[in-house]
């Protein structure tokens, strides 16, 4: 896989991502929800922090996890072209390219969502709001909608310690850039020996 095919798939992805996150800022208040199906919703929630919500804490937290962010994206790129000019496997290259678009569409928010967008509080958010975003830049909240509930229900009394409690099964929400992460590193785990293989000793 070379450098052009790589490039076509990390704008691909891109573009999905980007173009979701701004149909649902600009359609979307925050926590409103549709149903596609019973297990599938576009539900919009904002993400302040790392993956599952965690934080930096601190006024500085944010600035401190965009900046690693940008370090990170460094490195990714330099893993992908590194891994394209030694000729590895393509299996690899489509998987380091994910996670380059990945990480690439979840810093654009933390960068852009801030100064282009009002906030969603209560009210569909506006492009290049008058008054200005609602936030500076680095500062800005990662967009997630996809929402897939699988099971919502109270578990059954004989389940140690959860039993007889509310509970849901998938819980998080995400966007198309943590897919096309995930997706990514569930292929370098199956697939690791495909992606990684080992050189054969000469004597």
């Amino acid at each position: 896989m070379n450098l052009k095919k790589a490039s076509l798939l990390i704008l691909l992805v891109l573009i999905i991502d980007q173009a979701s996150k701004v149909y649902v800022k600009t359609h979307f208040a925050l926590g409103d929800s549709y149903e596609v199906f019973s297990w599938f919703k576009i539900h919009f929630v904002e993400n302040e922090g790392m993956a599952w919500g965690v934080k930096i804490p601190g006024s500085y937290g944010k600035l401190v996890l965009s900046l690693f962010r940008l370090v990170a994206i460094t490195g990714i790129g330099y893993w992908l072209w590194d891994s394209i000019r030694k000729k590895q496997p393509n299996l690899l290259i489509v998987a380091i390219s994910l996670i380059f678009a990945g990480a690439t569409g979840n810093i654009l928010d933390s960068i852009f969502q801030g100064i282009f967008f009002s906030h969603s509080n209560g009210q569909v958010a506006t492009f290049l709001p008058e008054g200005g975003g609602y936030s500076s830049v680095f500062y800005g909240k990662v967009v997630d909608m996809l929402y897939f509930p699988l099971y919502e229900g109270i578990l059954p009394d004989w389940i140690p310690i959860w039993g007889g409690t509310y509970f849901t099964f998938f819980e998080p929400v995400f966007n198309v850039a943590d897919s096309a992460i995930c997706i990514a590193v569930i292929l370098l785990i199956v697939f690791n020996k495909k992606v990684f293989p080992k050189e054969v000793a000469t004597s």
